[in-house]
């Protein structure tokens, strides 16, 4: 079962229209969706941290960053789907955008090196790709 279609929109709305790309991590909605991501709930993760990714430049590494976080809050989903093979994939995409990020100082609050622990992690925590005795990838 989801929550109702407005569960979240209190914490949504702790984006502003227009806010500095820089300060988007000390918004609600940033630090909900980071809490969420510590307590296992990614699907509540990745739904309030839609509307921190809409209000970053594109391109920037603000918007890289919580976009990593969001397909790494997705693949640890598809890992406790047992989707492995989903899982890899959005791992791949996690690597991709952190590939883009500053490596010498935080974005938004995240180090690059840490959301790539997280990302080889969840690899970990799925079987690996070749293991074909999943087919609902």
């Amino acid at each position: 079962p989801r929550h109702s279609d407005n569960w979240f929109d209190d914490i949504k709305a702790s984006v502003d229209a227009h806010p500095p790309s820089e300060h988007l991590h000390e918004t609600l909605a940033f630090r909900a969706g980071r809490l969420y991501f510590d307590l296992g709930f990614y699907w509540e993760c990745h739904q309030v941290l839609d509307v921190v990714w809409m209000q970053t430049k594109d391109p920037s590494a603000e918007r890289d960053m919580v976009l990593a976080l969001i397909q790494l809050a997705n693949a640890r989903l598809k890992t406790a789907m047992n989707q492995p093979l989903a899982a890899w994939r959005l791992c791949d995409m996690v690597e991709t955008r952190l590939s883009r990020c500053p490596t010498d100082r935080a974005v938004l609050g995240l180090h690059v090196v840490d959301m790539q622990s997280l990302a080889g992690d969840t690899r970990l925590a799925s079987r690996k790709p070749n293991d074909k005795s999943d087919t609902r990838d």
